[in-house]
């Protein structure tokens, strides 16, 4: 088997949390602000934080928080690396956003559904709903038709980013969790690293087969 690794792409203050949950399956793990630091890992992890500075999706601030400019420079030279090189890379909550952005695509700066969803001295909970015309994507898989998250974001997708699927949808319709059509990329809203014995260990496991079994949901298709 091969060795494999992950690479967080934050601030180590912020990052406990993921640390935590790679230690717990026994995985190597560490976080850097050096994108060519990153690029040797086998895996990229996009984690969340504050908002996107909102001028990378050709937006002024209109609700946006704790933006962290330098850092979204890091984390999309380091997605860029991990997508020319098509090594596995999984978006949490931000980490989700910075994808979809990566890929052309938009963000509410405040949803209109915030107090649902958003930080509350704690996360939220609610459910997500398998919103893909297919069966394969690793949301079914894993969880079928619906499954309980955490939620601490007051932002969404907006316009999706070009080849980016959504997997599945909270009641509100907000995006939930996507995949790329082609490359082994997927990202969820939600934060499993927190919710570890009640299904975000599955996430992750499922994150990691993807060094060993390729991920391309139709690339003959296209």
């Amino acid at each position: 088997m091969e060795h494999l690794s992950l690479a967080i792409v934050g601030r180590a203050r912020d990052t406990v949390n993921y640390e935590k949950a790679a230690g717990m399956l026994g995985l190597s793990c560490f976080t850097t602000l050096d994108p060519g630091e990153a690029s040797g890992a086998s895996h990229l992890l996009l984690p969340g934080g504050g908002d996107i500075t909102p001028a990378f999706f050709g937006q002024t601030n209109h609700g946006s928080q704790n933006i962290d400019t330098e850092l979204d420079l890091l984390q999309f030279q380091a997605l860029d690396l991990f997508l020319s090189m098509e090594k596995p890379v999984l978006g949490i909550c931000k980490g989700m956003q910075l994808i979809n952005v990566r890929f052309g695509g938009t963000i509410t700066q405040d949803i209109a559904t915030a107090d649902r969803h958003k930080w509350i001295g704690k996360d939220q909970r609610h459910y997500v709903y398998h919103s893909a015309l297919t069966r394969r994507d690793f949301f079914y898989q894993l969880y079928g038709s619906s499954t309980l998250v955490n939620s601490a974001h007051h932002q969404a997708i907006a316009r999706l980013g070009d080849n980016l699927i959504p997997v599945c949808r909270a009641g509100d319709n907000v995006i939930e969790g996507l995949i790329h059509r082609t490359l082994p990329v997927m990202a969820v809203q939600w934060h499993p690293e927190r919710i570890f014995q009640h299904g975000g260990d599955m996430l992750f496991h499922y994150f990691l087969s993807l060094a060993r079994f390729p991920y391309f949901l139709n690339r003959s298709s296209n």
